[in-house]
């Protein structure tokens, strides 16, 4: 007899959700514990960045970014590569202006509040130094006390591991 019950299909089958859910909740934990590793920085498909191997990870800060043609504040035109070049004065005053104004810098102006702010600078490999540290000056003169260039972590090599 119990050959006949098992050979008929049972009415009455559940789907058990809890191990489903369980492993929902390891792949969202996982997710959540790897995916804070990752500083997403914003890029213009424009801009070549420089590799390098610093070990160190930018913190949250003003976004300075230089392509080949214009230079921005946070996703705003601030001056031309032609206008920086053109002037002799080793500071971009528009980019003070931007820099200086208070929704960027905070109400707060001290000196451990000034040496606290800081502004990552994102520049095309092939732009001239010379820009490259006049923006780098007009940063440190409004007041930034940090200032971080983004890079490419470079690929170490596989024997460098050992």
């Amino acid at each position: 007899m119990s050959l006949l019950n098992r050979s008929q299909p049972r009415s009455d089958a559940e789907l058990n959700l809890i191990p489903l859910i369980d492993i929902m909740s390891v792949m969202v934990a996982f997710l959540l514990i790897y995916s804070t590793e990752v500083e997403v920085v914003q890029n213009s498909k424009g801009i070549e960045i420089p590799q390098s191997t610093a070990e160190v990870k930018p913190q949250n800060a003003v976004v300075v970014m230089i392509t080949k043609e214009q230079v921005f504040v946070q996703g705003e035109a601030v001056a031309t590569i032609a206008e920086v070049q053109s002037t002799q004065t080793p500071l971009i005053e528009p980019l003070r202006d931007v820099l200086e104004r208070p929704m960027l810098t905070g109400i707060a102006t001290g000196a451990d509040e000034a040496s606290s702010r800081e502004v990552t600078v994102i520049a095309d490999k092939s732009l001239p130094f010379d820009v490259v540290k006049r923006v780098m000056a007009t940063c440190s003169s409004s007041s930034y006390g940090k200032i971080s260039l983004a890079v490419l972590q470079k690929e170490k090599p596989a024997n460098a591991a050992s």
